[in-house]
């Protein structure tokens, strides 16, 4: 088994009056989403009962975990990890200055097993290089550390016991808020995209400052037009190519960017952005 990624040459502008250059935007090559019907009636292949007990075990443990989930508890995904609800939210000095207002975004946080982040470490994978015409250039054996991002450490925006912009567990440290508005991302359809700042990709809860330029890149699905919005305002988008590509600058404030890369459903539903 491996992990398939694509690296396609895409026309990226990184500030508002600078050049187009092409640049290799690595971003994974997902399948399409497995329904409930289907990881049901697998699991109860794998696990020798009926697909009638199976759905009705589904459906109790999901109301199991969001019930005490709500109520602050992290909550066991048997051999998957731990789920649990959290928020983004600015610290300030005076406790007359605490309340609702400062929260930013509330979040749900997923810390995974040790033996689900040894699986996503061993698993190899397989790069395919597109030229700007599509064509394929390369494929890549990857020989990376395999380091699996840590959702409690730095690469989330967190630190231990607390965050650099908030309480994201439910127990802050006080520690001062760091600048930046956390962005979140959602994608459909079945065409491509992928968001980056300064070259690099851009994921969902990322913590961007105040009108810090952001990149969008959107290959859609044939014969469909894209669009994409931030907090519901319209982003202009520019075909080249077969390529539409758009910026804006982060609003002051957590934003919300909407992206529909046109044709049937096929984005990540609100998760980091993880396609193309």
């Amino acid at each position: 088994m491996a992990l398939k990624i694509k690296a396609k040459e895409k026309k990226l502008k990184f500030s508002k009056d600078g050049p187009e250059v092409y640049r290799y935007v690595m971003v994974p090559d997902l399948y399409s989403t497995l329904d409930q019907d289907k990881v049901i009636k697998e699991a109860a292949i794998r696990s020798g009962v009926s697909e009638g007990v199976m759905s009705a075990c589904w459906k109790g443990a999901g109301e199991v975990i969001k019930a005490w989930a709500t109520e602050g508890h992290s909550v066991a995904l048997p051999g998957l990890g731990n789920m649990r609800f959290g928020l983004s939210a600015k610290a300030v000095a005076d406790v007359n200055d605490v309340k609702t207002s400062l929260i930013r975004t509330r979040r749900i946080i997923f810390t995974p097993t040790v033996a689900l982040k040894d699986e996503l470490a061993n698993t190899a994978i397989q790069i395919t290089c597109y030229d700007r015409n599509g064509e394929v250039v390369k494929r890549v054996t990857s020989a990376d550390a395999g380091t699996v991002e840590d959702p409690e450490g730095d690469d989330n925006g967190t630190e231990n016991g607390g965050t650099q912009n908030g309480s994201q567990g439910g127990s802050s440290t006080g520690s001062e808020t760091a600048e930046g508005y956390a962005l979140s991302i959602s994608t459909s359809g079945s065409g491509s995209a992928s968001v980056t700042k300064d070259g690099n990709a851009v994921t969902s809860g990322s913590n961007l400052n105040e009108d810090d330029e952001v990149e969008i890149s959107i290959t859609p699905a044939e014969g469909e037009t894209p669009t994409a919005t931030i907090n519901g305002s319209q982003i202009e988008l520019t075909e080249s190519e077969g390529v539409y590509t758009g910026s804006f600058a982060m609003p002051g404030q957590a934003s919300s960017l909407v992206i529909n890369t046109g044709g049937s459903s096929g984005g990540n539903g609100g998760a980091d952005l993880d396609k193309d």
